[in-house]
């Protein structure tokens, strides 16, 4: 799916700003972990500017050596270096006059940041071996799954580049701080690889849809998706069922215990839902060891991780 989908208002609010920002020129800082839909959110940014019939372009900055990302970025003149023997532009270029994304800007290096700084400031980019700067219209969104606050203070991002970069602050919130997502993104993603791969689905069960609400998704929306293809693909009798969520084994916890007693559930007739919960927590306590202080993670949250 290439939107955001969710019901949380947290998030329909930072929608709702992304798309009053989108018309100004401020270039903007998307933070979230790993997997929350930084990506979609600059696209979004993208499609509500005066800039949406332009190009968008992309580039991971984490995926790129060094030496690479500096050519990548800002092009080159033939001859400037061995194996040149053409000049080539760089993605402020082919961006110009559109927006360029700048994915995970924390893994940059020092000295390419000053020369970053240097474009954003002077609306021009130097090509490596260039006689000459060339004037670039390019409106600069960076994301990270990192607090750039913190690399500023441990020397590994640079102070004034953070503060050009962080006109405009989105901060996307980890699933599991708006799990009443998980059901609609679910839903979604069922529907949507069910078309994709041309398979016939009646939908997914009650049952599925609790014991994936019962996780803590530290892979986030993007974990969410690849466990529910598989389960779209792996699916029997027309419906996705509880046995067709496979989750990492470190991260189910109290979900392995209540896949277990939501399968029972099904063939046994007068259960109440209070007789599924109590023997779910006694599923869970076993799986633990009788230890009624389940780890929790940084956010602090359950985990089983």
């Amino acid at each position: 799916m290439s939107e955001i989908v969710t019901a949380d208002r947290r998030l329909q609010e930072l929608i709702q700003l992304a798309r009053t920002v989108a018309k100004s020129k401020a270039t903007v800082l998307i933070q979230g972990e790993s997997g929350t839909g930084k990506e979609l959110m600059a696209a979004l940014i993208h499609e509500n500017s005066s800039r949406s019939s332009k190009p968008f372009v992309a580039i991971n900055c984490a995926a790129i050596p060094e030496n690479l990302l500096e050519s990548e970025l800002f092009g080159y003149e033939r001859g400037a270096f061995t194996g040149a023997v053409n000049s080539k532009a760089g993605k402020f270029e082919f961006a110009n006059g559109g927006t360029l994304l700048l994915d995970e800007i924390s893994e940059m290096e020092i000295r390419l940041q000053a020369k970053l700084l240097r474009v954003i400031q002077e609306g021009e980019v130097d090509r490596i071996g260039g006689r000459k700067p060339i004037p670039c219209d390019v409106r600069i969104i960076a994301t990270t799954n990192k607090n750039l606050s913190d690399c500023v203070r441990e020397g590994r991002f640079r102070e004034d580049l953070f503060y050009r970069l962080n006109v405009v602050n989105l901060t996307l919130p980890p699933l599991r701080d708006r799990i009443g997502d998980v059901r609609l993104l679910a839903q979604r993603f069922v529907e949507f690889y069910s078309r994709k791969d041309g398979i016939k689905l009646q939908g997914i069960s009650e049952e599925a849809l609790r014991l994936m609400e019962s996780h803590a998704w530290p892979g986030n929306v993007r974990e969410l998706e690849n466990v529910v293809e598989r389960a779209v693909i792996t699916a029997a009798a027309g419906t996705v069922a509880p046995r067709d969520i496979v989750i990492e084994q470190r991260n189910v916890g109290l979900a392995a215990a209540a896949a277990s007693e939501l399968e029972k559930a099904n063939w046994a007739p007068g259960r109440t839902l209070d007789d599924i919960e109590r023997n779910v927590i006694l599923e869970a306590l076993s799986y633990h060891n009788g230890n009624r202080r389940i780890r929790r993670g940084r956010s602090g949250s359950r985990s089983g991780r």
